[in-house]
């Protein structure tokens, strides 16, 4: 590799590093100089989060390899990259599994990947994540000299640095973040994410980070699944509270009779096994926020009771006449409708108003386009993980059936099913596979008109078509190449490879079909 070539892959980095971008174009345009320079067949820039990694951006596999969360001391290879000073090539024989091993984009062959190298990146001397690139061909990497992926990844070191600074001058995150930390270690919580990139989930995590610097009570909709205990502890984590605690309750979980007791809490004697006074949820959380879910659920009695609370702060214990006072940031959720349930007389007006202060729609999964793709690969590897597997994937015909799916039961529904589908089809392996993939088969899917027109694409055009052969015909690659750069992202080469085309035939067939 000569100093100009260098040069000239590097220029362009340079050059980003005055500009404003987006994080995820910046990460983009940094792989794609480190394939332009390294040539690969997959590339990852992953972030060091405590004991996992996350992907920030991937060329070259699959998409819902952005939704996975790598725990570094289940592969191994991560953690000896992250262990050196600088890069690292891994022999074509070593047994050492590959977290990579059948995610390649555009390949549903159980191909494993034959040879990987990557290079830790540090930021103020700390380690902060890794550059990894891996390839099919065993001797892809033998004529790099591993000085140029250790100068690029110092570029790449100062490319991270600039995306982050400009997001704490943007969006002053950082404190807050430190402060849901330091609360998450202290209370045992796992720290749950937010996972997508659909425009719908942009939305919302814009809205949260609106209201979540508030102190206005939020009331949060939508359908059964959505995720809406994720969204209430978002909002908490974004305000000035996420040093106090959150504190939960399910209202359909418990009778009429406990739900007073739970919330404003009891003294000694109130009721019968009432052995000692007991705080409620309102003193627990008492400086911090307090959840409600299926608060649709409340009896009419116990809504009048919480308007009082909400208005004046003050509450009295079960059995007790003494006032306490509490500080608390309401979040409420339901999949009902509340203000149907007002007209219809079986939800009071005044507690409805009370609590929509600041409405916020959580959107169906199927609303959120390749959303479920990242989803489904967050599940795929707690799967993995559980299971004790070194790599577990999905076919294409099982993501184009899950981009197909209406999930009815969202998120929820989406999580089940990965881990019941993996269960399944390792329970259908005579001997335990290495790489484990979940075809639309395993994943049993209602999608029969939709697996029909795959199966059979040919005769569902010609069906429709009108006009003469050529106009049919086009008409057909149109739509064969469409639903495939739809799968892959719009990635051209990934495209190509599925369809057997080299990626300049591609390119000229895509022009002129009009595709370009």
């Amino acid at each position: 590799m000569t100093a100009k070539s260098l040069l000239t892959a590097l220029l362009p980095l340079v050059s980003d590093l005055s500009r404003e971008l987006p994080e995820g174009e910046r990460y983009r345009r940094l792989l794609e100089a480190m394939r332009a320079l390294l040539p690969c067949d997959a590339a990852a820039l992953l972030r060091l989060d405590g004991e996992w990694l996350v992907p920030l951006a991937v060329d070259g596999l699959s998409t819902d390899t952005l939704g996975r969360r790598f725990k570094v001391s289940e592969h191994p290879r991560f953690e000896a990259l992250l262990s050196g000073p600088g890069p690292t090539r891994f022999a074509a024989d070593s047994d050492l599994p590959d977290p990579y091993d059948g995610l390649v984009d555009g390949l549903d062959d159980h191909l494993e990947v034959h040879d990987c190298m990557g290079c830790p990146l540090f930021i103020d001397e700390r380690p902060w994540g890794l550059l990894t690139l891996d390839a099919l061909d065993p001797e892809r990497f033998e004529p790099i000299e591993l000085d140029a992926l250790q100068a690029f990844a110092s570029l790449a070191a100062a490319t991270v640095n600039a995306a982050e600074r400009i997001e704490r001058l943007n969006n002053r995150v950082e404190d807050e973040h430190q402060r849901a930390e330091v609360y998450r270690q202290a209370s045992g919580q796992q720290n749950r994410e937010m996972i997508g990139q659909s425009k719908a989930h942009k939305r919302l995590v814009e809205e949260i980070s609106l209201v979540g610097g508030s102190d206005l009570t939020v009331l949060i909709t939508g359908e059964t699944g959505v995720g809406k205990e994720l969204v209430a502890q978002a909002i908490h984590a974004a305000s000035p509270r996420a040093d106090k605690p959150i504190i939960s309750l399910n209202c359909a979980a418990l009778p009429d009779t406990l739900v007073e007791s739970e919330l404003f809490g009891h003294v000694r004697g109130a009721f019968t096994g009432a052995m000692n006074d007991r705080r409620g949820k309102f003193e627990l959380a008492n400086g911090g926020t307090l959840f409600l879910d299926e608060v649709g659920e409340l009896s009419l009695t116990v809504q009048a009771k919480l308007l009082r609370v909400l208005q004046s702060g003050q509450l009295q214990r079960l059995g007790s006449d003494q006032e306490h006072q509490v500080d608390v940031r309401l979040i409420a959720a339901t999949n009902r409708d509340l203000a149907e349930e007002v007209r219809s007389g079986r939800y009071r007006a005044d507690f409805y108003h009370r609590l929509s202060v600041y409405p916020l729609l959580v959107p169906a999964l199927r609303d959120r386009g390749r959303d479920v793709l990242l989803l489904s690969g967050y599940f795929l590897e707690q799967n993995r993980s559980r299971m004790g597997l070194n790599s577990l994937r999905l076919n294409s015909d099982a993501q184009a059936a899950l981009l197909a799916y209406d999930w009815p039961g969202n998120v929820r529904e989406l999580e089940h099913l990965i881990g019941r589908s993996a269960l399944k089809a390792l329970g259908n392996c005579k001997e335990r596979p290495k790489i484990l993939s979940l075809s639309a088969a395993d994943l049993d899917l209602p999608n029969a008109g939709v697996e029909a027109a795959a199966e059979h694409p040919v005769a569902t055009v010609m069906q429709a078509a009108t006009g003469d052969l050529r106009e049919a015909t086009e008409r057909y690659q149109r739509q064969l190449i469409g639903a495939c750069l739809e799968r892959h992202n719009n990635n051209w080469a990934s495209a190509a490879r599925e369809l057997g085309l080299d990626r300049a035939n591609l390119g000229r067939m895509a022009k002129r079909l009009g595709m370009k």
